[in-house]
C-alpha cells in the first residue's frame, strides 16, 4: 500500500467559521490550529500546507479558566534595550481579545515557513460579524 503525499495543486480548501463564545482559550486555539494544519483531513501531509481557512468570531466572549485572567501575562519585546513589555491578560482580553486568540493559535503552529503560511489562513474578529460571506463559510463545531 502506498502512502499518499499531497501536492500543492491537489489541495481543496474549505472555509469554516467558529463561534468562540464561552470556549476556553487554549482549547479553542488547539482545535483551530489542527484545522489550519489540515490534520482533520485524510489527505494530511506534514510537509505541505493542506489546511483550511478559519474565521473566528466573538473573541470578546472567550474565557480563561482558573486564575489565568489575573496571573497570566502576554509578554513581548520591542527590540530596544530594556524593552520587555508585559500586559496582564485581564487587560488584554478587555481591549484586544482578537490579538490574544490570534497569538494563542499562532503559538500552536509550526515555527517555520510552513507555519507562517498556515497562519495567513486565519481571520479573527471581536464581534459576531465578519466580511467573508462571499466565501460561504460552514460552521465548524468544536468540543467545549
Amino acid at each position: 500500500m502506498k502512502t499518499f503525499m499531497a501536492k500543492n495543486g491537489q489541495i481543496e480548501r474549505k472555509w469554516y467559521v467558529v463561534d468562540a463564545a464561552g470556549m476556553p482559550l487554549g482549547r479553542l486555539a488547539s482545535q483551530v490550529a489542527s484545522v489550519l494544519r489540515g490534520k482533520n483531513k485524510p489527505t494530511f501531509t506534514p510537509n505541505v500546507d493542506t489546511g483550511d481557512h478559519v474565521i473566528i468570531i466573538n473573541t470578546d466572549k472567550v474565557v480563561l479558566t482558573g486564575k489565568k485572567l489575573d496571573q497570566k501575562y502576554y509578554t513581548y519585546h520591542t527590540g530596544y534595550v530594556g524593552g520587555l513589555k508585559q500586559i496582564p491578560y485581564s487587560k488584554m482580553m478587555a481591549e484586544k481579545s482578537d490579538l490574544a486568540v490570534y497569538e494563542a493559535v499562532k503559538g500552536m503552529l509550526p515555527k517555520n515557513s510552513l507555519g507562517r503560511q498556515m497562519i495567513t489562513k486565519l481571520r479573527v474578529y471581536k464581534g459576531a460579524e465578519h466580511n467573508h460571506i462571499a466565501q460561504k463559510p460552514v460552521e465548524l463545531k468544536l468540543d467545549k
